[in-house]
């Protein structure tokens, strides 16, 4: 009987006994393996969502609303500071104000103003000034016809200076401090750049609030720089200075009497791997006139890169009111090597004194550094000093990355030239720590001679960082224990601490401490021609600083810097550090340094504050440049050239850290 008719359809009974015992089998099982894999509703589970369906991202409550202006940006501060300076106690209080305003047919606008009243400036000398202060505004990327770009500058400023003068290799010709007006024109097209600047020359004063003092001098400079062949550039530099810096003896700097006027003329040919640089200065300083020459080459050589030159530096030589190197006449040669896991380099001067008062011997240095892994590397350097008296410094270092962070285990030695032996063992540790904060402690012992009042032995605790309690208070700076026990020991707490409390939309509250022991040189940098700061001697200092901040942001719909409006936003703050043992960490042993430019991408410019932070909010997502002006950096520093001009990553709603290391001949 074939009631269903398989016969007709060619199925044989027994495949039809299969088939349907299949089926009834997966009737059966599939709702028992439904109920044994039915998702979790609490697990987990991959979702695609379409981007219009995304819910928007809460707003900024620092945002102002929107408007069809430009974009612009101001900060206003009042502070008031109650400071101590060696046996003296005296009063500030001032307002400062800054800001940024972007134009369509005037360039970025950048302004850095404050305006004080300290005790402190009536001086012991009664001359009755009590008001100080410091104004400077900033005109960048200003379009001419041409292809010509303009920076203009009034105010408080430094003299600008070409390229060439900038990026010496074994000298430095610093810039000079006046209140006045300076304006500077580029053409990218043929490599032209020209300059100048007047006004009245000063010194930078001030402690927690930066401000002015104004000399009785003036200062005027000019400058050129241009492309004389496919290789060659050519840059001639005048500057007259009235006056010279000198350290009075309590530790603060003045202005002294004497007039100078100078001259330098660079000439710099370049290839793929090789270059030289001639230049030549001549000056009158107090009606003697003095010469000098120098001419700097590198070479690259596979691995290898040779540096090498010649100098002659008559006595008296002079470039505006801070000393430069002179009195001296010899060579050097360098010679470096990076491949792999090893770093090495090793160099040797020859300096003779051509007035016979000045150092006469020879300098050598070497440095070796060996990555062992991606996590351990170790090396050591030497220097050495032969002259009357000899003298050398060994350093050995480790470093370690590790879950702990950064260490460098450190020790230095030095010894000779009347000095006496000095020695300095320290630990140096990076913490890993998440978003919002970061932390870097110190620990250090050793012994410092001293040829007139003997051998100290000094132990150092050190903190650096910063730390985010909660959404609307942060905790940043550094603190540095110090105990001796010879007669010139320093002995007590350095301090420089803020507490920011942003207290409402765009308000915020900080409470700054400060407090000082004093510095002194030290005695592992051996370099004779390394021109050293003769304001290291300062004071006991202490003080307090009590600021209320408003800050706003106007504009098209978020109108940000760098950005087109609409643009996602976050932001840049970092410090600039002087580096003493050159590893590119900032370590909490290391001093800030304080009022010195930097530019955010060549249109907005800030200066480091006490502890050398700076910072640009509301910058535009992407790749930005920062540029380090480094116009107020205490001698011998310097910045690199791959970190004076870097790269910075901007991602959306955060802020993007930068430590930028300076560092000195060794």
């Amino acid at each position: 009987m074939d009631l269903l008719g398989v016969s007709r359809l060619g199925v044989s009974r027994p495949m039809l006994r299969r088939l349907a015992w299949s089926i009834a089998g997966a009737l059966f099982v599939a709702p028992v393996a439904m109920a044994q894999t039915a998702p979790d509703p609490g697990a987990y589970r991959d979702r695609i969502i379409a981007p219009q369906a995304l819910a928007p991202l809460p707003p900024d409550e620092d945002e102002a609303p929107a408007d069809d202006g430009p974009p612009r940006a101001l900060r206003v501060e009042l502070h008031l500071a109650r400071s101590e300076r060696g046996e003296r106690s005296y009063d500030e209080h001032g307002l400062s104000a800054g800001g940024f305003w972007e134009t369509a047919d005037h360039g970025s606008l950048s302004l850095d103003a404050n305006l004080f009243r300290s005790d402190r400036l009536h001086g012991e000398d009664g001359d009755g000034r009590d008001w100080g202060g410091l104004a400077t505004l900033w005109q960048r990327n200003l379009y001419l016809d041409g292809g010509w770009r303009l920076d203009n500058g009034l105010g408080v400023l430094n003299t600008p200076a070409p390229e060439l003068q900038r990026n010496q290799y074994r000298f430095f010709l610093p810039t000079a401090p006046l209140a006045g007006a300076s304006t500077q024109w580029r053409q990218d097209a043929s490599g032209t750049t020209a300059y100048a600047a007047f006004g009245r020359a000063g010194v930078y004063d001030g402690r927690r609030m930066i401000g002015f003092d104004p000399g009785d001098g003036r200062v005027a400079a000019a400058g050129v720089q241009w492309r004389s062949g496919a290789a060659w550039s050519q840059s001639l530099a005048l500057l007259g200075s009235g006056g010279r810096i000198v350290a009075d003896g309590r530790g603060d700097i003045g202005f002294a009497s004497g007039d100078s006027q100078a001259a330098h003329w660079a000439g710099a040919w370049h290839s793929a791997n090789d270059s030289v640089q001639f230049n030549l200065l001549g000056s009158r300083s107090d009606g003697r006139d003095a010469a000098g020459a120098w001419i700097d080459a590198s070479a690259r050589r596979g691995r290898y890169r040779h540096n090498y030159g010649v100098f002659s530096l008559d006595p008296g030589l002079a470039w505006g009111a801070l000393p430069i190197n002179q009195d001296v006449r010899g060579g050097y040669y360098r010679i470096g090597y990076q491949y792999g896991r090893w770093q090495w380099n090793a160099g040797i001067d020859d300096i003779r004194s051509i007035g016979g008062d000045g150092f006469d011997g020879q300098y050598a240095t070497a440095y070796a550094r060996y990555q062992t892994s991606s996590r351990i590397g170790y090396g050591a350097s030497l220097s050495l000093r032969h002259a009357d008296g000899n003298a050398h410094a060994v350093q050995l270092f480790a470093d370690r990355a590790g879950d702990w962070g950064q260490t460098r285990l450190q020790f230095d030695h030095a010894d000779g030239a009347g000095a006496g032996r000095s020695w300095q063992a320290s630990l140096d540790q990076a913490l890993p720590l998440r978003a919002g904060r970061r932390l870097s402690v110190s620990l250090g012992y050793g012994e410092i001679a001293d040829a007139e009042l003997g051998s100290t032995r000094t132990a150092t605790l050190a903190f650096y960082g910063g730390l985010a309690l909660g959404s609307r208070v942060s905790l940043d700076g550094n603190a540095r224990w110090t105990y001796g026990d010879g007669a010139s020991a320093l002995r007590g707490t350095d301090l420089n601490l803020g507490l920011d409390w942003r207290i409402a939309p765009r308000w915020s509250l900080n409470l700054a401490v400060y407090q000082s022991r004093g510095r002194q040189r030290s005695p592992f940098a051996l370099d004779p021609l390394a021109i050293e700061s003769p304001f290291l001697a300062l004071p006991r200092e202490r003080s307090a600083l009590l600021s209320l901040r408003y800050d706003r942001q106007r504009g098209r719909s978020q109108a940000v810097l760098g950005g087109a409006p609409g643009a996602a936003t976050g932001g840049i703050a970092g410090s600039l550090f002087l580096d003493d043992n050159d590893d590119g960490v900032r370590a909490a042993s290391e001093q800030a340094a304080a009022a010195v430019t930097v530019v955010l991408d060549g249109r907005y410019a800030v200066r480091t504050d006490s502890n050398g932070e700076f910072s640009f909010p509301r910058v535009s997502v992407g790749e930005h440049t920062l540029e380090v002006i480094a116009d107020n950096l205490p001698l011998p520093w310097s910045v690199r050239e791959q970190f004076a001009r870097r790269r910075i990553e901007v991602t959306v709603r955060r802020n993007a850290r930068v430590d930028i290391p300076a560092v000195r001949p060794r």
